[in-house]
C-alpha cells in the first residue's frame, strides 16, 4: 500500500504537469507501445549471449505527447521557435515482465553449485510511470506536413518504478534427495553468496530512461514508431537478487525494443 500511495502521488503530479501544458493550448497525441525486453540483472553472466537472450520478456505501455508545434485551441501552428519545432514531451505508463534463469558457464556441469544455479529462477515485474523529453533533429512541422515520412528522435527522462520480483528454487540436495523449495534456505543457492542475497520483496525506485527511435508518418493523424530504450534502475533489487560478489558491479537495467502506434487527438 505504501508503494501504491507513492505511485498515486507521482501519477497525479504527472497529470498536473500535463494539464498545465494543455491550458497553454498545445495539441495532444496518444498511443500504445509493445515489444521484447532484455533484462540485464544478477542472473547469469554479464555480456553472455545466452544470458541476454535467455532472460528476455515483454513490455507494454500507454503513451501521451504534448506537441509544442501545433495548437489545439486554434488548429494552427504555434510560435515558430526552435524548441516548439524540435521537442515533444512524452508521458508514459508501462509494464514489463521477464522470467529469469541462470545461463552461462557457472550454471553448466555437474558441480553442486552449478545445480543450485540451474534450480534458481526468478521473475521481474515492473510498473513504470514517468516522463521523457524527445528531441527531433528534423522539423516537426515539416514532418506533419508530409515533407518526409521518417522522423528520427532521441529522448531522455526519469521514471518512477514499482517493482515486485519473484524468486523460486527447485534445487535437490544430493545428500538427502530432498527439494524443499525454501528461498530462505541459503544452502539452496550459490555457496559464495552471503545470506540475504535473495529477497523478492516489492519496492520502488527511480530510473533513468534514454532512447533512440524513429517515427513513420502513416496518415495525417497517425504515426508508427520504433523505439530502442535503455533503462537503468536506482536499485539492484529489481530481480530479487543482490549478491555482493565482485562481479556485481551495476544495478539492474534493461533494453526494450518497442513498436508503437500514435494518434493525433487535436
Amino acid at each position: 500500500m505504501h508503494y501504491l500511495k507513492q505511485l498515486s502521488v507521482f501519477f497525479f503530479l504527472l497529470i498536473g504537469i500535463q494539464t498545465s501544458f494543455s491550458q497553454l493550448g498545445f495539441s495532444h497525441e496518444i498511443g500504445a507501445i509493445v515489444g521484447p525486453v532484455q533484462f540485464r540483472s544478477d542472473f547469469g553472466v554479464r555480456n553472455d549471449e545466452g544470458t541476454n537472450y535467455g532472460n528476455s520478456g515483454f513490455g507494454i505501455g500507454i503513451i501521451h505527447y504534448i506537441n509544442f508545434a501545433y495548437r489545439a485551441d486554434c488548429n494552427c501552428y504555434s510560435t515558430d521557435t526552435y524548441f516548439n519545432d524540435h521537442f515533444k514531451l512524452r508521458s508514459e505508463i508501462s509494464y514489463n515482465k521477464t522470467k529469469l534463469d541462470h545461463h552461462g558457464k557457472w550454471a553448466e556441469g555437474t558441480k553442486v553449485d552449478a545445480a543450485r544455479l540451474r534450480g534458481h529462477t526468478g521473475e521481474a515485474n515492473n510498473f513504470d510511470i514517468g516522463m521523457q523529453l524527445e528531441y527531433f533533429p528534423l522539423s516537426i512541422r515539416d514532418f506533419q506536413g508530409f515533407s518526409y515520412r521518417f522522423a528520427p528522435f532521441i529522448s531522455f527522462g526519469i521514471h518512477y518504478t514499482s517493482y515486485n520480483p519473484k524468486a523460486y528454487t527447485n534445487f535437490m540436495d544430493p545428500s538427502t534427495g530432498i527439494v524443499d523449495g525454501n528461498i530462505n534456505n541459503a544452502s539452496n543457492f550459490w555457496s559464495a553468496w552471503e545470506p540475504g542475497s535473495i529477497d523478492p520483496a516489492p519496492g520502488s525506485t527511480w530510473s533513468l530512461v534514454s532512447s533512440v527511435g524513429v517515427r513513420y508518418k502513416l496518415t495525417k493523424l497517425s504515426d508508427l514508431m520504433l523505439d530502442l530504450r535503455l533503462q537503468y534502475y536506482g536499485s539492484d533489487w529489481i530481480d530479487g537478487l543482490n549478491h555482493q560478489l565482485e562481479s556485481n558491479k551495476y544495478n539492474d537495467w534493461l533494453i526494450w525494443l518497442n513498436f508503437g502506434y500514435i494518434y493525433y487527438l487535436d
